[in-house]
C-alpha cells in the first residue's frame, strides 16, 4: 500500500499546497493532477458533483500521483464511507464547530476498533495500489482526517475541537468565517477581530500537533500564510484560475468590460 504522501508530510511538518475542484470535470482534474500541486479536493459540498463523477476524479488524481481529497456535503458517516470506498484519500469535512461532530469525522475515517467504518468497496484498493485485504489492514493510518474552522462557535471552541485524537488538520473557510462574524465574506482582510480567529486557530494546531489550514486567493497570499505558519493551503480552485487568467487576457486586449466572475 502506498504512504499518504501529504498526511506524512504535514505530520512531518511540512508545507502541502493544493486547490479545490468546482467544475465536476475528469478532464480538467487530470491536467490539473500534473500541475505541480500535492493535492486536489473534490468540493462536493459547493458543487453539482456526483459520487461516479467523483470516483473517476480520484482515480484520475491517484494515477497522476497527486493525492485526491474531498470535501464532503456534511459531517456523516455516509458521506465517509462513500468518498473513502470510491478512492479518496482524505476527507475535508465542512462547518465543524463542536467535539462531537469531530468525533464522528474522525470516527467515520476509521475502521474498528478505532472507527465505525464499515468493511466494503473495491476502488479505495485501486487508489492505495494495493489488494483490497492489505488496505483494510492499513487504511486507517493513511486517511487524512480533515476538520474545518469556518464559524464562530468553531473558534470559541477550536482547543477541545483539536485535542480530538485522529484528527490531522484543520482548515479555515475565510469566507464563512467571516459571514458568521457578521462581516463581509471574502478571502482575506485586515479586521482586528477575523486576524484574532484565525491567530487562535493557527496557534491551537500548533499546540495539538494538527496541522493549521487556509484558503487563500492566489500564490502571494499563500506564501504569505506559510511565512505565518499554516502548513495546508488551498490556492482558488481550478475555476478560479481558468477564469483568473481569461480575464487578465481579456483584459489586456480590451476586449469587453471586465464583469464580476468566480474567483475561487
Amino acid at each position: 500500500m502506498i504512504t499518504n504522501a501529504v498526511r506524512q508530510a504535514l505530520h512531518n511538518g511540512q508545507h502541502q499546497v493544493g486547490t479545490w475542484l468546482s467544475l465536476s470535470s475528469p478532464t480538467a482534474a487530470r491536467f490539473m493532477a500534473r500541475s505541480g500541486f500535492h493535492w486536489l479536493t473534490v468540493d462536493m459540498e459547493h458543487s453539482d458533483c456526483n459520487w461516479n463523477t467523483a470516483a473517476t476524479i480520484f482515480a484520475h488524481i491517484a494515477d497522476a500521483t497527486c493525492t485526491p481529497l474531498i470535501r464532503v456535503p456534511s459531517i456523516s458517516h455516509e458521506n465517509a464511507k462513500r468518498a473513502l470506498d470510491l478512492g479518496a484519500h482524505g476527507i475535508i469535512f465542512p462547518m465543524c464547530n463542536r467535539v462531537e461532530q469531530a468525533e464522528l469525522a474522525v470516527a467515520s475515517c476509521k475502521y474498528p476498533p478505532r472507527g465505525t467504518r464499515s468493511v466494503g468497496g473495491s476502488q479505495h484498493a485501486l487508489n492505495f495500489q494495493c489488494s483490497a485485504a492489505e488496505y483494510y489492514q492499513k487504511a486507517n493510518d493513511q486517511i487524512l482526517v480533515v476538520v474545518q474552522a469556518e464559524h464562530i462557535e468553531a473558534v470559541d471552541r477550536i482547543e477541545q475541537i483539536l485535542a480530538v485524537p485522529g484528527v490531522d488538520a484543520v482548515f479555515v473557510g475565510p469566507n464563512d468565517l467571516l459571514a458568521s462574524m457578521g462581516k463581509t465574506p471574502q478571502m482575506d482582510c485586515d479586521d482586528p477581530e477575523f486576524i484574532d480567529a484565525l491567530n487562535r486557530i493557527r496557534n491551537a494546531a500548533i499546540r495539538h500537533g494538527v496541522a493549521p489550514g487556509i484558503h487563500v486567493a492566489d500564490a502571494t497570499a499563500a506564501s504569505q500564510r506559510m511565512s505565518e505558519g499554516w502548513k495546508f493551503i488551498a490556492i482558488s480552485s481550478e475555476l478560479g484560475m481558468m477564469n483568473q487568467a481569461a480575464a487578465q487576457i481579456t483584459s489586456q486586449l480590451k476586449l469587453a468590460p471586465q464583469k464580476e466572475i468566480a474567483r475561487y
